[in-house]
């Protein structure tokens, strides 16, 4: 348990060190394009540290979409297909732990 604790803290050291300087990655790009006023780029950067921390490349791409799509965030959402139900419960597991991180 207290290696998992120690993991867990050098993990979001990790990511909070990621959160500064340019936005890369699809998701961080999709993030200062979504055109949010919160949107900047050590937010960006931290939401794409924890996506590569969380999410895979496929997931990424699909996820990257959804900020620009809010309509296919929604079918998404309510879909019963299994593969969109399980990529929307790793999605929201991704947002919950950016919003944690990234504040």
């Amino acid at each position: 348990m207290r290696r998992f604790g120690l993991c867990a803290a050098l993990g979001a050291l990790w990511v909070m060190g990621g959160c500064g300087g340019g936005v890369s990655g699809e998701i961080g790009q999709a993030c200062m394009a979504g055109g949010r006023n919160a949107a900047n780029p050590q937010l960006c950067s931290c939401i794409q540290g924890v996506a590569n921390q969380s999410l895979s490349g496929a997931d990424q791409r699909r996820a990257a979409r959804l900020f620009s799509d809010p309509d296919e965030a929604q079918s998404t959402r309510v879909s019963d297909r299994a593969g969109d139900e399980a990529f929307w419960a790793r999605y929201r597991a991704f947002a919950n732990r950016a919003e944690a991180i990234c504040r």
